[in-house]
């Protein structure tokens, strides 16, 4: 008579338990101060504005700007209101302030609607400003000097708050990780899980517009270039997902998350200005996929003449990053062998036997 020799094991070990609560506790602080961060840090500095009027009254509202708000805004001198706007479309500047016989403030809150807010706030300041010094210098108005603000790129009706094109960068970044992770686990062979990847974020690219654009009305503009735009934001997460486990294996998964989900999300700056965060990290956050991609999608739906070049540039180095480091990593680890005959090795053992 014979039996299967069913292994067992003891208790697991005190110490281990100890390590695991541990860590544990250390990764939901991380997590916590990852998405914390930016938000306590966050603070309204150095946001560029145009400013144009005569040179006495430029000077002025710097004094008095520097005096009120020392440090919020960056002024960049132009010669006319028509320059303003053109900065503002560009993005170069978030809005500008015409000193002229009517003074006002321009304002873009699909640039961003905290911004714009603050731009808004700025004109009550400016006006109160302008009513003290008239009643310090004896002259009597007919009526108060009131500063309008005017947004001259307004966010779409569907999304008044701009918060569905702010979010939309989160959903993007969960969905490269996913469509990342499911196909290095389930496809076998570099060109393969090349070819899925590919596949996933022109199916998905297209899903995921239609959802934005056509339904919610958060994307704007062409939409077979939203969808475009949006295969390459999945590309360039997924992609090196894939070359992150090819390399490192299953350990690639957490490397992945710690660099995008930990780092370059919170500093994607998809809701506020870069400049807002604390020096460099807005800056940074801009070379990574998330803050690539919100400010892609943000100038294709609102700000045609503004260059794209830059975020495009970074999402595609990126995804070829990644794809270097599928084909690097899974050649590496069958060389010479085709890649149709490659296929994870499984240990077969028979079972141990025991005479009774």
């Amino acid at each position: 008579m014979s039996a299967h020799t069913i292994p067992t094991s003891g208790p697991t070990p005190i110490g281990r338990i100890l390590g695991l609560i541990v860590g544990l506790s250390a990764a939901v602080a991380l997590i916590l101060l990852a998405f914390s961060w930016p938000a306590v840090t966050s603070e309204p500095k150095n946001l560029p504005v145009a400013i144009s009027g005569e040179a006495a009254q430029v000077e002025r509202a710097r004094t008095a700007l520097d005096e009120n708000a020392p440090g919020v805004l960056d002024l960049v001198e132009v010669g006319s209101e028509d320059e303003a706007r053109a900065r503002i479309e560009d993005r170069s500047v978030y809005g500008a302030i015409l000193l002229s016989s009517q003074p006002e403030v321009i304002a873009s809150s699909a640039a961003s609607p905290v911004a714009a807010q603050m731009l808004t706030g700025l004109a009550g300041r400016l006006q109160e400003m302008a009513n003290q010094a008239a009643a310090a210098q004896g002259i009597v108005l007919p009526e108060p000097i009131v500063v309008p603000v005017t947004d001259v790129v307004p966010l779409a009706d569907s999304d008044p708050r701009g918060a569905g094109l702010a979010s939309a960068t989160f959903p993007l970044l969960i969905g490269g990780i996913l469509g990342g992770i499911a196909i290095s686990l389930t496809v076998v062979g570099v060109w393969r899980q090349i070819g899925a990847v590919l596949g996933y974020v022109v199916v998905a690219g297209v899903v995921i517009a239609a959802i934005l654009q056509p339904w919610l009305g958060v994307l704007h503009g062409d939409f077979l270039v939203n969808s475009a735009a949006v295969g390459l934001a999945l590309l360039a997460i997924a992609a090196p997902f894939l070359g992150f486990t090819a390399v490192f294996g299953r350990a690639g998964i957490g490397v992945g998350v710690i660099l995008f989900v930990l780092i370059a999300n919170p500093i994607a700056s998809a809701a506020a200005p870069p400049q807002f965060l604390p020096e460099p990290w807005g800056a940074v956050g801009a070379w990574f996929p998330p803050g690539a991609a919100a400010t892609l999608l943000r100038n294709l739906s609102y700000f045609p003449a503004a260059d794209v070049g830059f975020p495009l540039a970074v999402l595609a180095t990126w995804a070829v990053i990644g794809l270097l480091l599928v084909a690097a990593g899974l050649f590496r680890a069958s060389p010479g062998r085709p890649d149709e005959d490659r296929a994870e090795k499984v240990e077969v053992r028979e079972p141990v036997l025991k005479a009774s």
